[in-house]
């Protein structure tokens, strides 16, 4: 019997794919096409599928790629070669269990941020951490296996920090489950019971087993919120400002922008013309008068709010009292001053807040260029001076990016109070592809250039992208989404890497999950 055949008896005729399409589909990533092209797509839809499926693959030595919803950049999904089996694990999207007595919520791994939050939002209830701005495609699965921030990081970190408990299934077959998880061993409740287990799952870009069930912990809905936003005349007083505001633990969320990204968004349409946005902004509000209110404020600031040379900066303060929240927001205004901050119209922190998981349609650029970003996760202390060195740098390539066609800019964010994300990104004139198409409005697509494959401009692109990373391992940053694009293995001491090479070794024997990721 053919391996075909096998996964066919698994998940029926419907779940097994050979179209060419959806293969090429399945191994290509935002950035790039992969080097290969899978073999077979297959669709499971419970844990014994995936264990029944992982089990064939490994007893044919066949290896897996795990796909969530495919918005990868550092090709952490890309097959490592034409044998292979991509898993979609899409289907999987259901909303087990919600617990508000033991405040547990319980989830299939391949259920997007959206969905999640709309099944808890009628409790008054969410996660601590509760999604990113993809969070209408992401799946909670791809993002603890890559690691996300955004929507309540600046409280409570990234999305693996309000984790409790894992359904993991390993590269043999075999489930694993993880967290002290009650009398009947399947309603987990608390994650610390002995060594993390959890965490170590946690970021591994799938390399270490796949993610069938997760449960997180949940929070009752925070009762009030305020949004301010800020323009700073440097990058260094912006990041300075943001460091000492995370110091303070006043802002859920922080987000800011350089000019050159500013001018990509304020590029696009505009948001006095979107009436989804302006909707969205009314509804979000607690009041229809004070809707309104908050809508016409955005109408009539037009996008003429932000100074085209400056840093702007959006903060938003949420907490259980009013009182709590104008407290956080007044200590932010005076952050914001003693670095020079100036404030302005709060359109988009407002927007943000009213549409947390829009249309990804900022992955393609204005006209629709391609897209791509890379980052490092910096200390408060260093964030200054890593953006200096990454803007020198950018400045040295001036003319060669000009040449080519590319233009950059940043994307800055919060982390806790540990760290600040920067994201420098990069628009360059080349062709979107199939997974570009699969994603972005059609109606928007529709309006785009597309632009012939433009070799020359990637190849820039890729050597700054490395050469931002280059800076950040100098300044010992941490990353998201590592998958085959950041330095670990090389970063790791001896002992640590020994001890994930033996951890691989024991939870896929055969090596079969997600070769080559992590430098494993």
């Amino acid at each position: 019997m053919t391996l075909k055949q096998q996964l066919e008896d698994i998940v029926g005729a419907a779940g097994v794919s050979d179209d060419l399409a959806r293969r090429e589909l399945f191994s290509e990533d935002i950035w790039q096409r992969g080097g290969h092209v899978a073999a077979l797509v297959a669709v499971p839809r419970s844990v014994a599928e995936i264990s029944a499926i992982a089990k064939a693959a490994s007893v044919a030595g066949v290896p897996l790629s795990l796909r969530g919803a495919g918005m990868s950049y550092t090709g952490s999904y890309l097959p490592e070669s034409d044998t292979g089996v991509a898993l979609d694990l899409t289907a999987m999207n259901r909303v087990l269990r919600i617990s508000p007595e033991d405040m547990t919520v319980t989830v299939e791994a391949g259920c997007s941020w959206a969905t999640l939050n709309d099944a808890l939002k009628p409790l008054g209830l969410r996660t601590p951490f509760w999604g990113p701005m993809s969070g209408i495609y992401s799946t909670i699965g791809g993002g603890l296996s890559q690691l996300n921030a955004m929507f309540g990081a600046g409280h409570y970190g990234t999305s693996s920090e309000s984790v409790i408990a894992l359904t993991m299934v390993l590269g043999d077959g075999r489930v694993l489950k993880t967290g002290a998880r009650g009398p009947d061993g399947e309603t987990p409740f608390y994650r610390n019971f002995g060594p993390d287990l959890a965490g170590l799952f946690m970021g591994d870009s799938g390399v270490f087993g796949i993610k069938a069930e997760v449960t997180l912990r949940l929070i009752r809905r925070p009762a009030h919120e305020d949004q301010a936003s800020f323009q700073f005349g440097t990058g260094q007083e912006l990041l300075q400002a943001m460091a000492e505001m995370a110091r303070a633990g006043i802002a859920c969320e922080m987000c800011a922008f350089d000019p050159g990204l500013t001018k990509v968004r304020m590029a696009r349409a505009s948001l006095t013309s979107d009436v989804k946005t302006l909707g969205s902004v009314i509804s979000s509000q607690k009041s229809l008068g004070k809707g309104l209110m908050a809508a016409a404020k955005i109408a009539l600031a037009g996008r003429k709010f932000i100074e085209e040379d400056s840093y702007p900066l959006h903060v938003i303060a949420e907490g259980r009292s009013e009182a709590g929240v104008a407290h956080d927001m007044a200590e932010a205004r005076a952050i914001a001053a003693r670095f020079g901050g100036e404030e302005i119209e709060n359109t988009i922190a407002k927007v943000i807040r009213s549409m947390p998981f829009p249309p990804p349609n900022s992955m393609l650029g204005p006209r629709g260029e391609a897209w791509a970003p890379v980052h490092g996760h910096v200390s408060l202390s260093n964030a200054p001076a890593m953006f200096g060195e990454i803007l020198a740098m950018f400045e040295a390539r001036a003319a060669e990016f000009e040449a080519a066609g590319v233009s950059t800019g940043f994307l800055f964010t919060s982390l806790a109070t540990n760290a600040l994300t920067i994201e420098p990104v990069f628009y360059w004139p080349t062709g979107y592809r199939p997974v570009h198409a699969s994603m972005v409005e059609p109606a928007h697509l529709q309006r785009l250039t597309k632009f012939n494959d433009n070799p020359e401009a990637t190849a820039v692109v890729a050597s700054a992208r490395k050469a931002v990373i280059e800076i950040a391992r100098r300044y010992g940053c941490a990353h998201f989404q590592i998958g085959r694009s950041y330095p670990y293995l090389e970063s790791r001491d001896e002992a640590s890497v020994a001890l994930l090479q033996a951890v691989k070794d024991s939870v896929d024997p055969d090596h079969v999950v997600n070769r080559g990721i992590l430098g494993l």
